[in-house]
């Protein structure tokens, strides 16, 4: 499977998937689609860690103060799928790999 979530509204994967060809994936922004709990498991797989699918950048990761809360990896995965801007973006699911961020290290390895 071939397939990109993303945030439409976020610069940062506009600005990455621009520059890449994405008519082999299936795109699917967040917002309007919001990830399954069979798709964020799917990604775990891959990863073998919430955490890192994690974003810490999100404005409500501030307003929660959750800076100051001992997360573990099953607060993580409820978090992403209550709120879709906790979801590091953009994942980039090719077929075995997957990306997770916007580091252009990262996204330079397709």
């Amino acid at each position: 499977m071939k397939k990109i979530y993303y945030l439409k509204t976020c610069d940062t994967c506009r600005r990455i998937l621009k520059d890449m060809d994405t008519s082999d994936y299936i795109l699917q922004e967040i917002k309007t689609e919001p990830i399954t709990v069979k798709q964020l498991d799917e990604i775990h797989s891959l990863t073998n860690n919430y955490e890192v699918l994690f974003s810490r950048r999100a404005k409500k990761y501030k307003q929660m103060d959750l800076k100051n809360q001992e997360l573990t990896e099953k607060d993580f995965r409820q978090l992403i799928l209550e709120e879709y801007t906790f979801l590091k973006r953009p994942v980039i699911v090719n077929n075995n790999e997957v990306y997770v961020g916007n580091t252009k290290k990262r996204v330079d390895k397709h």
